[in-house]
């Protein structure tokens, strides 16, 4: 099997506060609360869009440009004023991150549908980049306010009651790519065996089966993780073993060398009594 290139991730960034909406109503810490929440790309995965716009055709410049793939809350100071902010983690498309370096459509807001499926709770369905922040901004948070049949953003809505957050400004940081050895394959396993523990089960004998289940895979995943690391410490120590028998041969080769007389000797005269004398 051909492994496939990995989609870069964003790191989590700030897309809306809680406060106004553009068209006068009010973003609540506990809609910032359920959004975190109940926030699923698996359920309903919210795109990103340019201006709040979505094109039909994939060659428009009002096509998708990258996924939402998680969310979460987070407390900010604004202005001295601690408020419950969003954030989120995105998968762009090629075309966002090049925008991005631009320095264009450096500004997010979301779209909420206050009241999502049958969960009567509210819901991210979408995130804009904008260049525009006064777009909605002060002015026309008020003029929204005052004309609400006038809003401009009206027809971008897919559904009436859809709010517009205010526009933050964003730039595109990634995650570094996740692991793929036998770590990524330990999580990948706990995770799916702590699945199991919280199944409703119609009996207790199923549940406390589900509960063994996970554990036997938990111990099973462990056992993996701890061989798959002796293998690699293994390996490592004989690597070590090989070069301290290296160095040592090497340095036994050096003493060898090191005692060795330098040139050769001129063996011992033999003969004579000492009479004979040289004229030099």
């Amino acid at each position: 099997m051909t492994a496939t290139a990995k989609k870069p991730v964003s790191k989590f960034f700030r897309v809306a506060v809680e406060g106004a909406t553009s068209d006068g109503r009010v973003i609540d810490r506990a809609m910032l609360e359920q959004i975190a929440a109940s926030y699923d790309p698996n359920v309903y995965g919210a795109r990103v869009n340019i201006e709040h716009m979505r094109g039909y055709s994939p060659s428009s410049d009002f096509r998708a440009y990258g996924d939402v793939t998680a969310v979460k809350t987070g407390e900010v100071e604004i202005g001295g004023v601690k408020k419950l902010a969003l954030f989120a983690q995105i998968s762009p498309t090629d075309e966002l991150v090049d925008l991005n370096k631009k320095r264009q459509k450096i500004y997010s807001s979301m779209e909420v549908r206050p009241r999502f499926a049958d969960s009567e709770k509210a819901y991210l369905v979408g995130l804009a980049v904008t260049d525009n922040p006064a777009s909605l901004g002060t002015e026309m948070l008020e003029f929204a306010a005052k004309n609400p049949n006038s809003n401009p953003f009206a027809a971008r809505k897919e559904k009436p009651d859809d709010l517009f957050t205010a526009a933050e400004e964003f730039t595109l940081e990634f995650e570094d790519a996740p692991d793929e050895g036998a770590l990524a394959k330990f999580r990948a396993a706990v995770a799916g065996a702590l699945a199991k523990f919280g199944a409703k089960t119609a009996t207790d004998d199923a549940r406390f089966a589900a509960v063994a289940e996970g554990f036997e895979q938990i111990g099973d995943a462990f056992a993996a993780h701890v061989t798959a690391t002796e293998q690699k410490l293994s390996a490592r120590d004989k690597t070590i073993g090989d070069l301290q028998a290296t160095v040592a041969d090497l340095k036994a080769k050096y003493s060898v060398l090191d005692s060795t007389p330098s040139g050769t000797t001129r063996p011992l005269a033999t003969g004579g009594n000492g009479t004979t004398k040289t004229d030099c």
